[in-house]
């Protein structure tokens, strides 16, 4: 589990058909083998360790539903480590389970800040909601509006300049895990619609 607050940008040093070798530092402290390190927003399972690199073995499926495969050699990435029990959250509860890839399709100055909007498929898209919450590439954001097969984002100076939100451009992919609840409320309506759950007790 993560809170989508952005710890660190790290580098792509090696890139194989089977795993991503990252450089950082921050991550590193206190890191075991086993740990988990969210990497722009995939939860994936540190295997080797130096000190200043971590590797991380990435399977099929998270190259394709990911934009991981779009890194090579010196791509930026975000990286933030599990949440500690005791740690305070500052954005929202993020997996680490990208949901699938938006594509960026417009970036307008506002002031201070970027209106960035957003494709994506109209699967994904059901689970969006004004004012909601979103994490893209691992960054916990709140939606300013939602449609069919598109969202915007205000994203602050602060944002572009901590992750990698700052260096997209039109055309990019960014991976997206939508708010969980969203899930749950979908499954349990279609169970109930279908009498396939019973009624909590009390109901």
């Amino acid at each position: 589990m993560f809170s989508g607050i952005v710890e660190e940008l790290g580098t792509v040093v090696e890139r194989s058909a089977d795993a991503l070798v990252v450089g950082a530092r921050t991550v590193l402290e206190g890191v075991r083998i086993g740990d988990s390190i969210a990497v722009n927003g995939a939860c994936l399972t540190v295997v080797a360790f130096g000190s200043e690199w971590f590797r991380v073995e990435v399977v099929p499926e998270t190259w394709w539903r990911t934009n991981l495969g779009d890194t090579s050699r010196g791509s930026l990435v975000n990286l933030e480590r599990s949440l500690a029990a005791n740690g305070r959250i500052g954005g929202h509860f993020v997996q680490g389970h990208v949901d699938g890839t938006a594509t960026v399709e417009a970036l307008v100055p506002v002031g201070n800040e970027v209106l960035a909007r957003f494709r994506v498929a109209p699967a994904i898209s059901r689970y969006i909601v004004n004012k909601g919450f979103i994490a893209l590439d691992g960054v916990s954001l709140t939606v300013v509006e939602a449609g069919a097969d598109w969202f915007t984002i205000a994203l602050i100076p602060h944002t572009r300049e901590v992750t990698t939100l700052g260096v997209r451009r039109e055309g990019d992919r960014v991976n997206v895990e939508v708010d969980i609840l969203g899930k749950y409320v979908e499954r349990f309506v279609e169970a109930r619609v279908a009498g396939g759950m019973p009624a909590a007790a009390g109901a």
